[in-house]
């Protein structure tokens, strides 16, 4: 859901003015559960019914993202991007489930940035950095799922070298069925021997 622009710098450091990725914290919950759920209500916003929009609570998400990193096994990893001491953005990644089970492929769960900062290269930030420690890990691919008629998203995520791979399933929210698709995206420099 994020109105970025490409992938295309090398993440060891933040660019000039740019954020700064690292893992998140607890401290960071609420915020990042401000985020999401803003994100939610901006992105969506007629892809999704208005009544399961106006109805996600940033506090139940902030205890949900807080009682996920108490009692994670280490396997998703949450990473904020911060700008001037604030936290601007969120991704999370981890195994992917097909059928719920586990594949060698990694998934991106999830990527918000905050509205004031749209554009500002956060949404980059945080996918190089979610990109650079799988690649790191030696995962082949990352898979993804995007709402079918999210535009701007889908336009990211082609940005920075994801495509549809044929997959779709629909999404329900609110009781009403709202198509995602699947892209994926090989990560260079992983090709096992």
């Amino acid at each position: 859901m994020v109105h970025d622009g490409p992938v295309n710098e090398p993440t060891n450091a933040p660019a000039p003015g740019g954020p700064r990725v690292r893992e998140m914290t607890l401290d960071d919950c609420a915020r990042v559960a401000e985020i999401r759920v803003r994100g939610w209500q901006r992105a969506y916003e007629g892809l999704i019914p208005r009544a399961y929009l106006d109805g996600l609570s940033v506090a139940e998400d902030t205890e949900r993202r807080r009682r996920t990193l108490r009692e994670g096994d280490g396997s998703v990893v949450n990473l904020v991007a911060e700008h001037a001491g604030s936290v601007v953005g969120w991704a999370c990644h981890g195994p992917h489930r097909d059928d719920e089970v586990r594949s060698g492929d990694v998934e991106l769960y999830a990527i918000y940035v905050h509205p004031d900062r749209l554009g500002r290269g956060v949404g980059q930030a945080l996918l190089r950095e979610s990109l650079e420690r799988c690649a790191a890990e030696g995962r082949e691919r990352m898979l993804l799922w995007v709402l079918k008629e999210n535009a701007p998203a889908r336009r990211f995520y082609e940005r920075a070298g994801f495509r549809p791979d044929g997959a779709e399933e629909p999404f329900e929210a609110g009781g009403v069925s709202v198509p995602e698709v699947r892209y994926a995206r090989v990560l260079s420099g992983t090709a096992r021997s």
